[in-house]
């Protein structure tokens, strides 16, 4: 992973002294809360429903032992001894002190980390596969031009104050595991004709109160132009994006303003004057931060393990975890294995300080010392051995990090809603927690096989609920707490957004109306059909039909 070198830490060093000095001031009323709030949101911090969230940036989801050891100390001294991994692969916390927070930053940048532009309307943190570099179907690993992307966004002076919030994802996968088309840029690397690593440009995706997937502006972008083009598509964003209807600030409804050609043709006007400018990435430039992306210090290991066999036959605990939670590797001998954060009857994506040095031992142990966060709020050890998976499934297991979910209706991606954010209209985490218990059989769960259930508490979709096979969003009904379900979205190249099935349910409703969606699905489905497809083959009208049955039957009595 990529290291700072004296610069890099110069700067956030820099950054921190700045921020402890804002809160000193606001503290003591030299700045108003219009005038820190600005500041603060710069830094990654929010003020919330009970206290203040802290937003740390992991960049493209890639983290060291020794960074999440900090994570697990920060959590345990300054919050409430846990951290909630989000969909854009950072870290939150839930319960800072304001007056905590310069010291929190202060430790994050003794190991290389910050909190920088995790909030605010700036560019994000890039976000790519959490199998980036080890993936059987990866055509090229996009981690050395997120890292320079990275470099290029923080700081951007001009991009410091967008009409709105900008997200950046980057694939270079078969399979789009990073939603490309439900970003502002999507950027999904492939070789050409000629060989030659390029990029497919998609813009204006996005989710939240208008979700809408991306189109594809550039189809073949010369790698040595990407930070050059995507700053000629923030810059035609930034001068005519909206400013004045923080509803209509996104680029997606500027792209649809103008529709594609149009944006295109500006775009590329623009472009014009910054091609093969001092933005062109040079190989030189690639290799200095690709040396930091090389592959770990494999060994030469036969594709099967004898010990590994005899454990998956002869255990069938170990046997499922192994289906679920582990996942192919491009290196023979070798395997990715997925610690699931979903335990049922835990609010998804959080981990305790505990949980935290744990994995970071598992890491340091069977994994290079590295992990991975994925935006579907799991934590990945990318580089296992065949032979040494039964020694992590026992230690996760100890650990309440085994359970054998992933994928399916309980591996639910689910923002923190009502319990903590104030933009929430109604809490998430009961939802996902009542859903849990009412699906707590594994091998029920097997049964309906691979789901994807996506929650929100509000139309900004942190849970991404636009693109789970089910989706739930939380909405305000005469100042109570009611649910809307979608059916049939879903993310990868295929992508879709969900269709609402209609009028919205109360939180006591939630687990049934999912329980009676899947009763739908295993009554229609074909063979070996999964949820989505059934969905996509027979339309919403069946589940909706099923799921509204009991409430016309009462309105006709």
């Amino acid at each position: 992973m990529y290291k700072y070198d004296p610069i890099d830490q110069q700067i956030v060093n820099e950054r921190v002294a700045q921020y402890r000095d804002q809160v000193r001031r606001y503290i003591t009323g030299e700045l108003s809360e219009d005038e820190f709030r600005p500041l603060r949101l710069q830094n990654g911090l929010y003020i919330q429903r009970h206290a203040p969230m802290l937003r740390i940036a992991v960049p493209y989801g890639l983290l060291a032992s020794r960074q999440l050891r900090k994570l697990a100390e920060i959590t345990k001294k300054y919050d409430r001894g846990y951290g909630h991994f989000s969909t854009r692969q950072n870290m939150q916390l839930n319960w800072p002190k304001l007056e905590d927070t310069p010291d929190i930053l202060a430790e994050l940048a003794t190991v290389q980390m910050h909190s920088i532009q995790t909030s605010g309307n700036c560019i994000r943190n890039i976000t790519t596969d959490q199998f980036a570099g080890i993936a059987p179907d990866e055509i090229i690993d996009p981690r050395a031009i997120a890292e320079i992307m990275r470099q290029w966004s923080t700081f951007h002076p001009e991009f410091a104050l967008l009409p709105r919030k900008f997200k950046i994802a980057v694939s270079g996968t078969e399979k789009d595991r990073a939603i490309v088309q439900a970003h502002d840029i999507g950027l999904e690397f492939y070789k050409d004709d000629q060989g030659q690593m390029a990029i497919k440009v998609w813009v204006g995706g996005g989710l939240g109160r208008t979700p809408i997937l991306g189109s594809v502006i550039r189809e073949h972008l010369e790698w040595q132009h990407v930070l050059s083009y995507c700053e000629a598509i923030i810059r035609v964003y930034n001068i005519h994006g909206r400013r004045d209807n923080i509803f209509k600030a996104r680029i997606k409804i500027l792209v649809k303003a103008l529709g594609i050609e149009e944006f295109k043709r500006q775009v590329e006007e623009e472009w014009a004057h910054t091609k093969n400018g001092p933005l062109t990435i040079t190989q030189t430039e690639l290799d200095r931060v690709a040396q930091y992306f090389e592959p770990m210090p494999y060994e030469t290991l036969p594709a099967h393990d004898a010990s590994f066999d005899a454990a998956v036959a002869s255990n069938p605990a170990f046997a499922a975890w192994v289906k679920r939670c582990v996942h192919g590797h491009r290196v023979p001998g070798y395997r990715a294995v997925t610690l699931s954060l979903k335990p049922h009857g835990k609010a998804p994506g959080d981990i305790t300080s505990e949980q935290m040095h744990v994995v970071a031992d598992l890491a340091d142990a069977y994994s290079f010392g590295e992990l991975r966060s994925s935006h579907e709020q799991n934590v990945i050890l990318a580089d296992v051995k065949l032979s040494d998976l039964y020694a992590v499934w026992e230690k996760a297991r100890a650990a309440g990090l085994a359970t054998p979910n992933i994928g399916l209706l309980t591996d639910i991606i689910c923002c923190p809603g009502g319990d903590f954010c104030s933009l929430a209209n109604a809490k998430s985490i009961p939802i996902a927690e009542a859903i849990q218990i009412q699906f707590d059989d594994l091998d029920y769960l097997y049964e309906i096989g691979e789901i994807e259930l996506n929650i929100s508490g509000c139309m900004n979709a942190c849970g991404h609920h636009h693109v789970g096979h089910i989706g739930i969003l939380g909405v305000d009904k005469d100042g109570s707490e009611w649910y809307q379900v979608t059916i049939g979205g879903k993310q990868g190249k295929d992508a879709s957004i969900g269709t609402v099935i209609g009028p919205s349910f109360s939180a006591e409703e939630m687990p049934s109306v999912v329980q009676k969606l899947i009763e739908v699905f295993i009554r229609e489905r074909y063979a070996d059909e999964r949820f989505i497809d059934t969905v996509r083959r027979l339309g919403v009208a069946p589940f909706k039909a099923h799921v509204y049955a009991e409430q016309k039957q009462g309105a006709v009595a």
